[in-house]
């Protein structure tokens, strides 16, 4: 196959998927990772694509634009990684706590599987399944009905009328975007309302988000900044945002992304980080 074949085939994908990985692309068109990479950026040189860690996805967001699940699970993922392992020191046996949805939350329910006696509450089909699958038989999962988004969030009328009856340790919530006028974002006008009753649920809020999403504006403002108790963010915070979330949220507590995923958490001019 010419590359400018090849490459034709690797938009169709994007396109079709919201994202592909370089892996997935080299093992079906039996190339190097490196070839896949060059062929990522020359469509990426185009705009035809937006290049991130490991793969790409589609190009031109916008404050409605909601890429699906898949899209968003090869963006930034040794900070997810970081952020997650960072997050799941918060959980302790035996609590009630929450999971919104998000790649973000679907990598600290990955860190929970082995937490005894734990009951999780979560709108997000990955989240769920990870749980449900990967789980201890004395862990409790609860799926809210709902209608499903592109990122495979079940939202609605049914999921926000079953968390409204809840009384929860903890959420942890994922974000599309952050700013300081508009605080926690999300494109999805349904997701905001039942974000919004996951945090009313709460006795305290938690977002996970990497320093992608500072500067983002989604549709629908979720909760101020200063609702968040903790930020678990990565050190490639720009220093403006620094300042404001140090400012406005309860604690900012950055992690480094280097060395396999692991969290090494950074001081901050916010509230102490551990």
């Amino acid at each position: 196959m010419l590359a400018q074949q090849r490459q034709t085939a690797i938009l169709e994908r994007v396109r079709a998927a919201g994202g592909v990985r370089v892996t997935e692309l080299a093992a079906e068109f039996g190339v190097s990772d490196m070839t896949i990479r060059r062929d990522l950026e020359s469509l990426h040189e185009r705009g035809l694509l937006a290049k991130v860690h490991g793969g790409a996805t589609v190009a031109g967001p916008g404050s409605t634009d909601e890429p699906g699940f898949r899209a968003k699970s090869v963006r930034q993922l040794a900070e997810k990684a970081a952020i997650a392992d960072r997050a799941a020191q918060l959980v302790r046996p035996g609590g009630a706590i929450a999971l919104s949805a998000g790649t973000t939350t679907a990598e600290l329910a990955h860190r929970l599987v082995d937490v005894p006696g734990l009951t999780v509450v979560t709108n997000s089909l990955p989240v769920a399944e990870i749980l449900h699958t990967g789980g201890r038989p004395d862990q409790t999962v609860v799926l809210t009905g709902g209608v499903r988004t592109p990122s495979d969030a079940l939202v609605g009328p049914l999921a926000v009328g079953a968390i409204r009856s809840l009384h929860l340790d903890l959420l942890f919530l994922g974000v599309h975007g952050i700013t300081e006028r508009a605080g926690f974002t999300t494109p999805n006008l349904m997701e905001a309302e039942t974000d919004r009753a996951l945090v009313a649920a709460a006795d305290r809020l938690v977002v996970l988000a990497d320093h992608t999403k500072w500067g983002t504006v989604g549709i629908s403002s979720i909760v101020e900044l200063a609702a968040a108790q903790v930020l678990v963010t990565d050190d490639r915070l720009p220093a403006d945002a620094r300042g404001v979330l140090g400012d406005r949220v309860g604690e900012l507590v950055m992690v480094s992304a280097t060395g396999a995923g692991r969290a090494t958490a950074t001081p901050t001019s916010g509230g102490a980080a551990e």
